[in-house]
């Protein structure tokens, strides 16, 4: 029998934390070594006292920053009221979500789950019954077209159109029905449908790959392509949407409208796992009763704080600071290039930094952030991501770039 070290968090340092987590967490993540246990608007603290400037704002899931005082005032009324109905039941905080996301996304129904890889899922299974019921592919045969380099999520079904090898070797037998061409090729897209294909799922900007943006154009092309082929276009805004990109949603760059689009992250206001996907009515209304279902999806608090996010989102002001905002970091990043920065791209406050690898990994670039008070994560490679909160100042943002760029001399 191992014996548990029960002392509170407050009592033990950020070094023992880390060591107490290892022989009883699954190892499936490698955190920077930081400990956080305070957090507000861009800052976090560490169990020492340490403070950093949050700009990773989790992977897009803290858009609005950590405990923003119109989110916790409504998560804190909602916990006093009413928090787990179940499905079979109303409440009254549904249909207010409902409403309020599908004006927002401009689409028609609402299909509230939990996690991003939850709404994916329902976007697949949604896809599939259409293309069967309304599209008429003939039973088991229909296919889904997706990107190269993709990320949607990491359940079998989603690993399995994955090319990530870190996400999917050693977890098939994979799930047949899809077909993968290269992002940013509309050629590709084109050629790979056919009657079979019930959607084209795809992110506007492909965010773990490395805040990769397509040509101007492609996802108008993609939008014209699925019109003519008579299959869906299925948006995953879960990184991409919710003021990000400095519109609501990135494929407004286009001024396109897809017939699905998978929301999560941000829709949660850093508080409760909220994802949702919003469909045009003809297409949600093949779901009926029993065919897919969550206890937890839409609950009270979840549609509480969604709604909240919703109310922010509807002022245009986190829209207005991502663009405006997004113009410095660009600004910045290019008086990077030539001095450890060889590349990067940049949509609203988001980018892809590209490091020259003489420097070091991402990881090492990471590490070094984390010593100067500012935190960021790596992906593939030397590429590290920016995404701070929307509620970021200018200053700050100045001064994490000036962060990058000591790190880089």
């Amino acid at each position: 029998m191992t014996t548990t070290d029960t002392r509170t968090a407050a009592s033990r340092s950020s070094a023992d934390l880390i060591k107490a987590e290892a022989p009883v967490l699954a190892h499936n993540y490698h955190p920077l070594p930081v400990v956080i246990s305070r957090a507000e608007g861009v800052w976090v603290e560490d169990v020492e006292g340490r403070r950093y400037l949050d700009m990773l704002a989790g992977y897009s899931a803290l858009n609005f920053g950590h405990r923003h005082p119109a989110l916790i005032e409504a998560a804190h009324r909602q916990l006093d009221a009413l928090t787990l109905t179940s499905r079979a039941f109303h409440h009254d905080r549904l249909a207010q979500f409902a409403e309020g996301l599908a004006g927002l996304t401009g689409l028609d129904m609402v299909l509230p789950m939990n996690t991003g890889a939850e709404a994916v899922e329902s976007g697949i299974k949604l896809a599939r019954k259409w293309a069967y019921e309304v599209k008429g592919v003939p039973a088991d045969q229909a296919t889904i077209v997706v990107a190269g380099g993709n990320f949607h999520g990491r359940t079998t079904t989603i690993i399995s159109f994955s090319d990530d090898e870190d996400a999917r070797a050693g977890f098939g037998p994979y799930t047949p029905g899809f077909r993968t061409v290269p992002y940013n090729d509309l050629a590709a897209l084109e050629a790979a449908l056919d009657d079979t294909t019930a959607a084209v799922l795809i992110e506007p900007i492909q965010g773990e790959a490395g805040v990769l943006i397509p040509d101007d154009g492609y996802l108008a092309g993609v939008r014209a392509a699925t019109t003519r082929a008579g299959c869906l276009f299925i948006a995953d805004e879960i990184q991409s949407g919710l003021g990000r990109t400095g519109t609501t949603l990135a494929v407004e760059y286009e001024h396109v409208t897809p017939d699905v689009v998978l929301l999560g992250k941000a829709l949660g206001g850093g508080i409760v796992p909220v994802s949702a996907v919003a469909a045009r009515r003809d297409v949600m209304s093949v779901l009926g009763p029993g065919q897919h279902g969550s206890t937890f999806g839409g609950n009270p608090l979840a549609a509480a704080v969604g709604t909240a996010v919703i109310d922010l989102l509807a002022t245009g002001e986190y829209q207005s600071r991502a663009a405006e905002l997004g113009k410095v970091l660009h600004s910045g990043l290019t008086d990077l290039l030539g001095h450890g920065v060889t590349g990067f791209r940049t949509r609203g406050l988001w980018a892809g930094v590209d490091i020259d690898p003489a420097l070091g990994t991402g990881r090492t670039i990471s590490e070094r952030l984390m010593a100067e008070g500012v935190l960021v994560k790596d992906t593939h490679g030397s590429t590290i991501r920016l995404a701070p909160p929307l509620t970021i100042t200018e200053g700050e943002l100045t001064s994490a770039l000036a962060s990058l760029r000591r790190v880089l001399d």
